[in-house]
């Protein structure tokens, strides 16, 4: 029999269609790391073609470094949803908005976010990373969005 939480953390509670871009990236390059060394170089591909190689290590050097944290002192395994999959998981909603909520520099409500992940001690590192990757990501988005978007307009970038 399979444990109940982590039944519940890939319960499907929406789609990922229905994420701004910060979010999705968050989720997309969760399952994208979690699928191993090919596709992660592919993830670095991608981020060094959009903000550059310096940008691009560094946000995957704090990502990857996250994602550590995660599995080492989280609370339970984070569940995610194949990589193809339109699902969003209740696990990859909360990774999700803990990134997001990081890149805006919202420090304590991250650090909050994370104390859902892993362990309280581990909560302020794992927030400092989450700002770094989700930096790059909020870059990204500003980047593809067409300029003068209602999105972009109503947004503050730190």
């Amino acid at each position: 029999m399979m444990n109940r939480n982590l039944d519940r953390g890939a319960a499907p509670i929406g789609y990922v269609s229905e994420l701004g871009p910060i979010e999705a990236g968050a989720v997309l390059h969760l399952r994208r790391w979690c699928e191993g060394p090919e596709a992660w170089r592919s993830v670095s591909a991608d981020l060094s073609a959009a903000v550059g190689p310096e940008q691009a290590r560094r946000a995957l050097g704090a990502f990857e470094e996250l994602c550590n944290l995660c599995a080492l002192h989280g609370r339970r395994p984070l569940m995610r949803h194949d990589p193809g999959c339109q699902c969003l998981g209740s696990d990859e909603a909360c990774f999700a908005n803990f990134i997001a909520v990081a890149s805006e520099g919202e420090r304590e409500d991250a650090i909050l976010i994370a104390t859902m992940i892993v362990r309280a001690d581990m909560a302020p590192c794992l927030a400092g990373l989450a700002e770094t990757f989700g930096l790059v990501l909020r870059r990204m988005a500003v980047r593809a969005r067409p300029e003068g978007s209602a999105y972009m307009n109503s947004t503050t970038l730190h």
